[in-house]
């Protein structure tokens, strides 16, 4: 098994051990190599699977879960050790620290403080899952205006990615009054976002993967809620909970954001790694970019945004690239071609046409960008430098300049 990040845990309580087991189950690629329910024999189960990370609670006896600790570093040295605990004192978080553990954890274990640290232990140890080093990408698309097909790009370039088998992809749909992925996808879910919602105060990664629903291209979608409401389901707060969350598990989170830049959607963009703007090549979408490149720079989100040009090629009918340029001040990062018939009738069946035209130009153009988020071929220095600007003409330059 690969990509993996392998465990063993050892505490003799059965109720909070099977706890731990159903946390550790839940998490795609954390494989639970071993469980013990007593201390005096973890360092042999240790030395004989040799686990990358061993988790020991330490509530059924603190002085014999200590000596665990010491033991099994000074016997595998290359496992690092993991301590879960419901008390908080100083001497015994200091002793587990000098008995050799990396983290001390407070118990019941909480799945978002446990990701936290395993993230630091593998830092520290400059490790990854079984060696990779492939991260998870976060991308919040957002349209410069109704219309511009920015669900259906979210949608299939979802799609796109999930055919890589090394990703884990989920689409979150956060246009929650009028959001339609849901229907581009022909799923009728059996939950929504609402849910998610609804149990936030016991949310866990388990109950969170049961909200989504999956598609035949592998791609999971969490939904927006059945009903219209005039109050937000959940807070900004919570909602990069369960960004975190789902980040435990999937490559790649792809949100699709409403118009309106509520505080979810500025949420969604303030935890994205890139921040997709899609748009055409049209004076309304034009004069939208120009505004929220200037929100963007006031919110220290210029440099992960990225512009998308949609329905490209329609020739007179559109300002032309160089002149749109001239305007919005920052390069174009991708441009997707207009096949309108395909894109309606896709919408129409439910089909994604990724997987329904495979071959034609606008599908060509979504694989590639795929491709390109997955290589990092520009995600790295270049994503977070502040984009090179360009001195803007006047907006309605385009209605006297051909």
């Amino acid at each position: 098994m690969t990509n993996v990040v392998r465990m063993a845990i050892v505490d003799p309580i059965d109720s909070s051990r099977n706890s731990l087991k159903n946390l550790l189950l839940g998490i795609d690629w954390v494989w639970l190599e071993a469980e013990c329910s007593r201390y005096e024999y973890f360092t042999e189960i240790v030395e004989q699977t040799k686990p990358a990370v061993a988790l020991v609670s330490l509530d059924a006896d603190p002085q014999l879960g200590l000596a665990a600790v010491a033991e099994v570093s000074m016997a595998v040295p290359s496992c690092s050790i993991m301590v879960v605990s419901k008390s908080q004192e100083g001497s015994l978080i200091l002793q587990a620290m000098r008995n050799g553990a990396k983290e001390f954890l407070s118990a019941p274990l909480k799945l978002d403080d446990f990701m936290a640290a395993l993230e630091r232990m593998q830092h520290i140890s400059g490790g990854g899952r079984a060696g990779k080093s492939k991260s998870n990408r976060v991308i919040t698309m957002v349209g410069a205006s109704g219309g511009v097909g920015c669900t259906a790009l979210a949608v299939n370039l979802g799609c796109a990615l999930a055919a890589n088998p090394d990703n884990g992809v989920a689409v979150i749909d956060l246009d929650l009054a009028l959001g339609d992925a849901d229907v581009w996808l022909d799923i009728i879910p059996d939950y929504t976002i609402q849910d998610v919602a609804d149990n936030i105060t016991r949310l866990d990664y388990s109950m969170l993967k049961r909200s989504l629903t999956q598609h035949a291209s592998k791609a999971f979608l969490l939904p927006r809620p059945v009903h219209l409401e005039m109050e937000a389901p959940m807070s900004p707060d919570q909602l990069q909970r369960v960004i975190g969350l789902l980040k435990a598990t999937f490559t790649h989170l792809i949100i699709d954001v409403s118009k309106s830049f509520t505080p979810l959607d500025v949420a969604a963009m303030q935890v994205a790694d890139d921040i997709f703007v899609v748009t055409q090549l049209d004076l309304p979408c034009l004069r939208n970019v120009v505004r929220m490149n200037s929100f963007m720079e006031e919110h220290d989100l210029a440099g992960k945004t990225k512009v998308i040009v949609n329905r490209a090629g329609l020739g007179e009918s559109q300002i032309s690239l160089n002149k749109a340029l001239e305007t919005i001040g920052r390069e174009v990062y991708g441009q997707i071609p207009n096949e309108y018939h395909i894109v309606v009738e896709s919408r129409n069946n439910g089909v994604p046409f990724i997987t329904e035209h495979p071959t034609s130009k606008i599908s060509k153009a979504i694989q590639q960008l795929a491709q390109k988020i997955d290589e990092h071929a520009e995600f790295g220095a270049a994503a977070s430098a502040e984009p090179e600007k360009k001195k803007s003409n006047s907006i309605f330059s385009f209605l006297t300049k051909r």
